[in-house]
C-alpha cells in the first residue's frame, strides 16, 4: 500500500480549480496510456462511476472508482470529492479537495491510498514515488489547462 499527498496553490477561483480537477475525461488526457469514461456521463454526483482504463495491448486493466462524497465548493467554502477504488487490480481511495488559499488563489489537495493486488509490499516505496510523479504531473496539467 502506498499513501501520498499532493498540494498545489493555483491562481484560480475555487469553482474553476474544482471544475478543472473533476473533469474526469481530462484525467485520461494527462495520465499516460489511460482513457477515462464516466457512468452516468453528467453531472457527477455520489454514485457516479469513473473508470480509468490503463495499459497497452494485452496488458490492460480497468480502475473503477465510485464517487462516495461529492461536495462542490460554494459561497467561498471548500469542496471535496472522495473516490473509492472498486477494481480487481487497483484498490484504495482518492480525495480531491479545493479550499481558499492566499491572495484569492486556491489550495488544491490530492490525497490517495493505492494498493495494487499481487504487488509485494517490498515495492510500496516505488509505487509511492511513481504515483506521486505521475499524479503530480497530471494535477499540474489539469490546473494549467482551461
Amino acid at each position: 500500500m502506498a499513501n501520498f499527498l499532493l498540494e498545489r496553490t493555483a491562481p484560480l477561483p475555487l469553482d474553476e480549480a474544482w471544475r478543472r480537477i473533476t473533469r474526469w475525461h481530462r484525467h485520461g488526457d494527462v495520465v499516460p496510456l489511460t482513457v477515462v469514461r464516466v457512468v452516468p456521463h453528467e453531472p457527477t454526483r455520489e454514485g457516479t462511476l469513473v473508470v480509468a482504463r490503463s495499459g497497452v495491448g494485452p496488458l490492460v486493466f480497468d480502475d473503477p472508482m465510485e464517487v462516495t462524497v461529492w461536495q462542490p465548493p460554494g459561497g467561498g467554502a471548500a469542496g471535496m470529492c472522495r473516490l473509492e477504488k472498486r477494481g480487481r487490480v487497483v484498490l484504495g481511495w482518492a480525495e480531491l479537495e479545493v479550499r481558499p488559499g492566499p491572495g484569492g488563489r486556491t489550495r488544491v489537495i490530492w490525497r490517495e491510498e493505492i494498493r495494487v493486488r499481487f504487488l509485494p509490499s517490498l515495492l510500496d516505496g516505488a509505487l509511492r514515488r511513481s504515483s506521486r510523479y505521475v499524479f503530480g504531473r497530471a494535477l499540474n496539467h489539469l490546473l494549467r489547462q482551461p
